[in-house]
């Protein structure tokens, strides 16, 4: 079957994207676990997927999809389409003196070094997030003390019927790790307002905040970045390292030796080793130290029957 075929309307242009049936989340996630998607959608750039979503039938469940940081896939995989942006929506272009609009699909780490090439500055906490600018607003990311939402000008948004609503920041509740904003709508791009200053310097930062990161997380074992929140007042790794749990494994998955708040696969984790692992650590952090964890991974899709 092809995207056309499974429509529930004709589209007004020819799709353009790529069109799978079962296809194994594993390829598609920092994990390098989960299970089928029973249908996935890449568009080929946001027109493509404005047109897909105007075709797709109503009653269809959907999930979207960036670069697969931040979301563990359970084994029995995600009913429903899943829409990939992983390698599209990549536009990035300057608007205005500072201001750069993004697509959902560009890798953080991209914008970070955009706006230090053309010498503006407060981007560079980007270089940090190992996710897409979509999945970065979603969940108001950050890393080394900056938060993505402190940019946005304003955000596009689309909605199931394929509208597309540019939104400012004020239309959204935005707090530590969360973002809410009206139903039934996904990120498209944002526009994002940065400060005149010193590109070379500001490259300068990023280089110093990636060899922070490659020295303190396992940045070349397969993970989803930080897995628990930072209860109010402290910090999750310095709880799970104080609970004794550097290390400590559960089939394929590990608590990592290098950072307490990362949990590894080792090379043969299933959704499943890691899931109980994330129980078993919020329950021995609970027991020893009097706080329940809150997961920052969306966990997502249906256990293996």
């Amino acid at each position: 079957m092809t995207a056309r075929g499974f429509a529930a309307g004709t589209p007004t242009v020819p799709l353009r994207g790529t069109w799978l049936e079962h296809e194994p989340l594993a390829e598609h996630t920092s994990w390098r676990v989960g299970g089928p998607a029973e249908r996935l959608y890449q568009p080929a750039d946001l027109d493509d997927l404005v047109e897909f979503l105007r075709a797709l039938p109503v009653q269809e469940p959907l999930f979207w999809l960036g670069l697969g940081s931040n979301v563990l896939v359970r084994d029995g995989g995600i009913r429903g389409t899943v829409v990939c942006t992983k390698n599209r929506l990549r536009v990035i272009e300057a608007r205005g003196p500072t201001c750069v609009y993004a697509e959902a699909g560009i890798p953080c780490s991209h914008v970070a070094r955009f706006c230090t090439d053309r010498d503006w500055v407060g981007a560079e906490f980007l270089a940090g997030i190992p996710g897409t600018l979509g999945g970065a607003l979603a969940m108001n990311a950050g890393a080394f003390g900056g938060e993505i939402w402190s940019l946005v000008r304003r955000a596009l948004t689309v909605n199931r019927s394929g509208r597309r609503i540019w939104r400012a920041p004020e239309e959204f509740e935005v707090g530590y790790r969360h973002v809410h904003g009206p139903e039934g709508e996904w990120f498209l791009a944002a526009e994002l307002e940065l400060s005149p200053g010193d590109g070379r310097a500001g490259r300068e930062r990023i280089k110093a905040l990636l060899a922070r990161r490659s020295a303190t997380q396992p940045t070349h074992q397969p993970s989803c970045g930080s897995v628990f929140r930072n209860p109010p007042g402290d910090f999750a790794a310095r709880l799970i390292e104080a609970c004794g749990l550097k290390g400590h494994a559960v089939g394929g998955a590990q608590v990592s030796a290098k950072h307490a708040n990362f949990i590894v696969n080792s090379g043969n984790a299933t959704a499943a080793d890691i899931e109980t692992l994330i129980s078993e650590v919020r329950n021995r952090v609970a027991l020893l130290c009097g706080i329940w964890l809150e997961p920052e991974v969306r966990i997502v899709g249906e256990p293996l029957v």
